[in-house]
């Protein structure tokens, strides 16, 4: 189900479908033809954003999970984006990267590994997380049919499909381990420097549906549109966990799909004829399972499991922005 967001978003959508009069009641007169390009530029903040995993244990008592590692991109982010308007339909492409490495939330790092007791949590860590290069990268497709259904000009739906693409690199470093179960006296132990490098990848084919109202005359503002877009993807990802501070080469990987809800509001405000201010809340929510697997080609092992593996991830930011058309 999707997020109680992105069923705001949804609702609203169809709020504005039905206040939407038909075409030629009440549409503003035909004025001069929109420029057909468009470049849009942003700065963002992630808020409470995590990608995290965990797995169970596939051998007795089986608990789940067996561990859950959870690293925070609560950082400032910047985006480019160009888009191309047709007749019928438009064609966007995104980019977005870090522009901040310091996560604000502590890296999570929890494990159940007490076979006897396999619903304690024995071992709790935090550590400070360094947000390395990491990418976004979106490109969608949409059609006009509000007129189609005898919409206003005022009035924008359009069903879209598109591709997102991110990989999200950290460092967990500096970090504090802790002995939680209880009856447990052992002290807590410093984590000095680096402890662990996780890189993960999320491949989203969405489909979906956006709205747009726009008013025009209003005192004070030349200009002014709401935007609404909510879609759902199939998802594919995968991951690298290299802990640093093990002995040998220890590596995690996890191959998952699943799938993911996205929502967005937007706020556009005209400048100039050509320029708007833009004012933007987006939210994804991420959710996939799949398989687990360990290696250490030290010690020459290698093991596998699907039990108890999943993969998530919420990612919200808020954005202020510039857009330029010509």
């Amino acid at each position: 189900m999707p997020h109680p967001f992105a069923r705001l978003v949804l609702s609203s959508l169809f709020l504005i479908l039905a206040s939407a009069p038909a075409s030629g009641a009440g549409s503003p007169a035909g004025g001069p033809a929109k420029p057909p390009w468009s470049v849009d530029l942003k700065v963002r903040y992630a808020l409470g954003s995590h990608t995290s995993y965990e797995f169970g244990n596939p051998l007795s008592p089986y608990q789940t999970p067996l561990s859950r590692l959870e690293f925070p991109f609560d950082t400032w982010w910047g985006s480019l984006g160009v888009r191309r308007d047709f007749s019928r339909f438009s064609v966007g492409i995104e980019g977005r990267t870090n522009l901040s490495r310091r996560a604000e939330s502590p890296f999570l790092d929890s494990d159940w590994d007490d076979e006897e007791r396999p619903e304690v949590k024995t071992i709790y860590s935090e550590s400070r997380c360094r947000v390395e290069p990491s990418y976004q990268f979106q490109t969608d497709v949409d059609l006009k049919i509000a007129d189609w259904l005898g919409l206003a000009s005022a009035f924008d739906l359009r069903p879209l499909a598109g591709f997102r693409w991110q990989r999200l690199s950290f460092t967990a470093h500096d970090g504090t381990q802790y002995y939680p179960a209880p009856g447990e006296n052992r002290s807590p132990d410093p984590l000095p420097g680096d402890a662990i490098a996780f890189e993960q990848t999320y491949r989203l084919f969405f489909f979906g549906l956006k709205a747009a109202r726009e008013w025009t005359g209003v005192p004070e503002i030349e200009r002014l549109k709401l935007r609404l877009q909510l879609d759902w993807a199939y998802v594919t990802a995968d991951n690298e966990d290299h802990h640093l501070l093990r002995a040998g080469r220890r590596f995690t990987y996890e191959k998952t799909t699943g799938d993911g809800w996205h929502a967005l509001v937007g706020l556009d405000m005209a400048l100039t004829e050509r320029l708007d201010a833009t004012l933007e809340w987006d939210y994804l929510r991420i959710k996939t399972s799949g398989t687990h697997r360990w290696v250490n080609p030290d010690f020459e092992m290698d093991f596998s499991s699907d039990y108890g593996v999943e993969v998530w991830s919420q990612q919200q930011s808020l954005a202020v922005g510039l857009r330029y058309a010509f």
